[in-house]
């Protein structure tokens, strides 16, 4: 039978470990629980005799698919900013402005705060794109319009990419 049917509760026959019970289901793996070799965690697909069969419950979400599922709908809908970290190589460096003209003076500023400014910027850009997703006032055109200003913007931000500790985080623009 297949293990995926199995839920917490079947009697099972594994062909090394002997007869045991179904304590856990999950999407990847099975918990079993062994009369001679105790508790195991087994893949979901390891082949098993059935001795008696409880069904799996159709409705069961993990608390790490809930955390996911939270954790993507905050950073969609909210303000709140997520810490995005700076490249090692930079940590305690500074950006020199230097003006052309000789007989004024460089700016100094720290890498950090000048890639907070930047993240900011990618943030706000991000809620902006969010809103203007979800208005009920601007029109679909209008909508793809905008996105693809947007997208632009991504694109020409891409620059400070360099400074990202994480891939993930950082710029994208329009694709080709």
């Amino acid at each position: 039978m297949n293990t995926q049917a199995l839920g917490p509760g079947s009697r099972i026959k594994h062909e090394q470990f002997g007869i045991g019970a179904i304590v856990k289901t999950g999407l990847n793996t099975i918990g079993i629980t062994f009369m001679q070799h105790g508790y195991m965690e087994l893949a979901a697909d390891t082949p098993l005799e059935t001795i008696e069969a409880v069904a799996a419950p159709t409705d069961l979400i993990s608390i790490a698919d809930v955390e996911q599922s939270l954790t993507i709908i905050l950073r969609k809908w909210s303000d709140i900013q997520e810490v995005v970290a700076l490249g090692n190589k930079w940590d305690g460096g500074t950006m020199i402005l230097k003006p052309g003209d000789n007989n004024l003076k460089s700016k100094e500023i720290p890498i950090d705060v000048f890639f907070h400014k930047i993240v900011m910027v990618r943030d706000r850009l991000r809620v902006m794109e969010q809103r203007i997703n979800s208005s009920k006032n601007l029109s679909d055109e209008e909508k793809v319009n905008l996105q693809q200003y947007i997208s632009r913007i991504y694109g020409s931000l891409t620059t400070f990419n360099v400074l990202f500790k994480n891939a993930e985080d950082q710029f994208k623009g329009t694709r080709s």
